[in-house]
Parts: structure tokens; C-alpha cells; sequence
């Protein structure tokens, strides 16, 4: 929901996402979730695609840190003792570093978007 009036603003209350103009009325601003710093409403828009982008980035780093666990947990546990590999503590908690910061540089890229 877009509003900027009073009379919007039990909708954008209501509402999943409410967005307020940012030259809107004071108490549309108050109820909205998000408030357009501009008049613009092109910026509803914009609002979409880096809701849309962080999603996709979310994805990526959920499925980056599962698929990370997935083979580092058994690694850390033993499983692969039997065959001469032993993953020393410290090595794993590197390895948890290292992939803490992937993610990190991964969410980074956001900052890319030409919105």
C-alpha cells in the first residue's frame, strides 16, 4: 500500500508493506513501514527491485552457508577419521571464519545495484 494522507493511514497500518510519500502527512508517515525520503513515486519502484534483489542475495547466502555445513559439520565431527582426515578445531573454526566472511562479501554486492 502507497499512501500519503490521512486517510490512508489506517491501510498502510494494515498492510503487509506500507510505503508513505515522504511529503505525506505526518500520521501516514507514522504508520507506514517504509517512508520515501522524495515525493517521487517513481521510487516505489525502486522499493521493489532492491526488495526483490535482496531476496535473491538472501537465497544465495542461505544456500551457500547449507551447502557449507552440510560437508564441514561431518568433517568436524569425525566422520572422515576412519580415512586419515582429521579436521583440527582450529582449521574448522577458520574454515566458519572464511565462510562468515563469504557471506558478508556476498551481501556487499547489493551495494552494486544501479537502481
Amino acid at each position: 500500500m502507497v499512501g500519503d494522507g490521512v486517510n490512508d493511514a489506517p491501510a498502510l497500518t494494515q498492510a503487509d508493506i506500507g510505503i508513505a510519500i515522504g511529503a505525506g502527512t505526518d500520521v501516514a508517515i507514522e504508520s507506514a513501514g517504509i517512508v520515501l525520503a522524495s515525493s517521487d513515486p517513481r521510487g516505489v519502484s525502486k522499493i521493489v527491485t532492491l526488495s526483490k534483489r535482496t531476496y535473491s542475495k538472501m537465497i544465495q547466502n542461505l544456500v551457500w552457508a547449507t551447502g557449507y555445513n552440510v560437508l564441514a559439520i561431518p568433517l568436524a565431527a569425525g566422520v572422515t577419521a576412519s580415512l586419515g582426515f582429521v579436521l583440527s578445531p582450529a582449521l574448522g573454526a577458520v574454515l566458519m571464519s572464511l565462510s562468515t566472511i563469504i557471506v558478508a562479501i556476498n551481501a556487499q554486492f547489493l551495494r552494486r545495484i544501479r537502481l
